[in-house]
Order: structure tokens, then sequence, then C-alpha cells
């Protein structure tokens, strides 16, 4: 598939985004929004000095894939991946936004990151370890790293506008936005683990965990919104390489921790950039990850 150098940041119609993530450029449209997944890539908390060609776009099109296929669960923020129906003053230069851009309904966020984690790995196995549970959730003795969980767990996030998102247990989160909302995002957590997890299964790949976000509308309907389901937001095996019992191979950053942690970065500015063989293999895991569950080459 061809492709261009990535995009590390993005200007629409001469305008600077209103508010930069680790990967998105965010444009405020009023009532809407308009999302921009740049080729930026972040490892231990820092923007790197690299991009992954294609990486945003991945991100705008299997989240449109997977909202698309959700929507009986859970109604979501996206408006329109195409640049034609775009309001005027977000319609930019296609060049930039075609592929890898969103417009939204603009929601107020709820401050919680709802995990659901249907295998024992990441910071959940560093739980167990040292406590036998994870976010509060007893589970039985004797697993090994990347053992599936007799079920699949809610285990809720703060969100961290810097450094890693801390583990709360439901309770907490319950004392953060109110019980009910809890309960509610947590089903809806879990549905929507089940729906992707299965369908992934069938393309091959294990979902291991994954991460979402919810918004509120004005009269406080709960929509899914931000992205859902990818290399970035979650853990994806190859189904036919798993054997639980330590870390598995998997469709994301993982070529960019193992370079980083090959050169013994202290994990501290300056970033590091990256070789362009490792760009190449990342950006082929997230393509992989994309035909096999899409089941179709990227746009």
């Amino acid at each position: 598939m061809p492709t261009t150098g990535p995009l590390i940041s993005s200007r629409v119609n001469g305008q600077t985004p209103h508010r930069q993530g680790k990967v998105r450029d965010i444009y405020n449209l009023g009532d809407r929004l308009l999302i921009v997944a740049t080729d930026r890539i972040s490892a231990f908390d820092y923007v790197l000095g690299s991009g992954i060609p294609d990486k945003g776009k991945v991100l705008t099109q299997l989240s449109a894939f997977w909202f698309e296929r959700t929507g009986h669960i859970v109604p979501n923020h996206l408006i329109s991946t195409e640049v034609d129906a775009f309001p005027h003053e977000a319609q930019g230069d296609r060049e930039v936004l075609d592929g890898r851009s969103m417009l939204v309904r603009k929601t107020a966020p709820v401050p919680i990151e709802c995990v659901a984690r249907g295998y024992l790995s990441g910071s959940g196995w560093k739980d167990y370890l040292a406590t036998g549970a994870v976010c509060g959730i007893a589970l039985p003795s004797g697993l090994r790293e990347a053992d599936r969980l007799p079920s699949a767990i809610f285990t809720p996030a703060t969100k961290a506008t810097s450094g890693h998102d801390i583990n709360i247990g439901e309770a907490e989160a319950g004392r953060l936005v109110g019980e009910d909302l809890v309960a509610t995002l947590r089903q809806l957590t879990l549905d929507l683990y089940a729906f992707g997890a299965s369908h992934a299964e069938r393309c091959g790949i294990i979902l291991a965990d994954t991460k979402f976000e919810f918004g509120l509308t004005d009269d406080g309907a709960v929509l899914l919104i931000d992205e859902i389901m990818t290399p970035d937001s979650s853990r994806y095996w190859p189904k036919d390489e798993y054997r639980p019992g330590g870390p598995q191979p998997s469709f994301d950053k993982q070529f960019v921790r193992d370079y980083l942690e090959e050169i013994q970065w202290n994990k501290h500015p300056p970033v590091p950039s990256l070789p362009d063989q490792v760009v190449l293999k990342t950006r082929e895991k997230y393509l992989e990850a994309y035909r096999r569950l899409v089941g179709r080459p990227l746009l």
C-alpha cells in the first residue's frame, strides 16, 4: 500500500488544534469536535521523536468499524468520517483529513477509564502478584501471566493528564462519578468487550483487554467516545502464538518498547527517535491488526 511520511501535527484551514493529546489533534466546532488522529506514537508516557506512517488512519478507521457495529449496545459520538460531510470550517486539507479524521458530537467526558480484562496481563498481572486480586477483585490462586480469567472483569482507572492512569476499585469509581453511572458503565464495558473479543477470536486474534471512554450529553445520555478497541487502547495477541506463562507477542508498540529497552533509554527527555526498521515493523503490526479485524486493507 503506498504511503507518505508520518503526520506528526495537523492544521485545518490554517488553524492549530484547540487541544492536543498524545496522538489526537482536537478542533472545537461548537457542539461538535473534529478529531484528527496523527501518526505520533508514545511509549513510557512520552511522545517519541518519530511517527508511524498510517497509524492514525488505522486508529480512525478501526474505531469507525467498531462504532458502526456496536451501536446496538450503546450509542456513540461519531457523526461522520467523510470529509465532504464536515462543516466548511473543518474541511481544510483533504490530504491531511482523509481516512484519519472524524466529526463527533461533543459530550462531557466521564472522568474514568473503563477497562475490561479477559486475560491477566500488564498492570493487572502486577497487581495480582502483589495482592492476589486486580483492582480489589479477588482471583483464583496459581494463575500465570497471560492466563485467561474465569470471566472478564471491569477494572476502572482514573484518567491521568500525564503519566500512567491509576487503577481504582469500582467503589472508588462510584465515589468519583456516582454508583448508578458506574453500574451502567460496568455493564456496557463488559458487553462491548464480549462483542469485540468474540469478533476478534473469529479473526484469529485474542482481545486480552481494552479500555473505553464514555461521555454524557446535556440530557444525561451515555455515549461511547474517543477510540474503541484499537491497538492503542487494547492488547491484541495473535491466537496461534498464544502461550500463557509470560509476555505475549502483540499487535501494538511491542517493537518500540523493545527497542527503547535495548538502548537503555532512561525514560526521561530528551526523547529518542526510532530507526527505520522499528518504524516499519510497528507499522506492519498496526496494518495487520486492521486487515484481520476489518477483513480488508486500510483505505
